[in-house]
């Protein structure tokens, strides 16, 4: 299942940076890994993942820098900084409240793996 575009807008930053936080990344790597992750229900394209990892760097929340690989190709690798892992822990708490309050609004009409 694919989610609704608006409802994935705001939980993508910070299913950004958690996978950030793992280590760096270039973009295609990144999306690959978040689709991993969720076994293929988050998907964020390049319309969607670029421009996002474009506002995390200017929130200072992400850095980059370019890096030649083993195959002399360049590639943009992203890191999240200090700056990003407050955001990213401050962001996980207030998912956790609102996972709660889903639980309570919904019961146990959600189904939970």
């Amino acid at each position: 299942m694919k989610f609704e575009r608006e409802l994935l807008k705001g939980i993508a930053p910070v299913v950004v940076l958690e996978t950030l936080s793992r280590g760096k990344m270039y973009g295609y790597e990144l999306s690959e890994a978040i689709e991993a992750k969720s076994q293929n229900v988050l998907t964020l394209g390049q319309g969607t993942l670029y421009p996002l990892l474009y506002n995390l760097e200017a929130q200072k929340l992400v850095t980059s820098e370019w890096e030649t690989s083993g195959s002399s190709r360049k590639r943009k690798y992203y890191s999240i900084t200090s700056k990003g892992k407050e955001r990213l822990e401050t962001d996980k708490v207030q998912l956790a409240d609102l996972f709660k309050a889903l639980k309570l609004v919904f019961g146990n009409s959600i189904v939970t793996a």
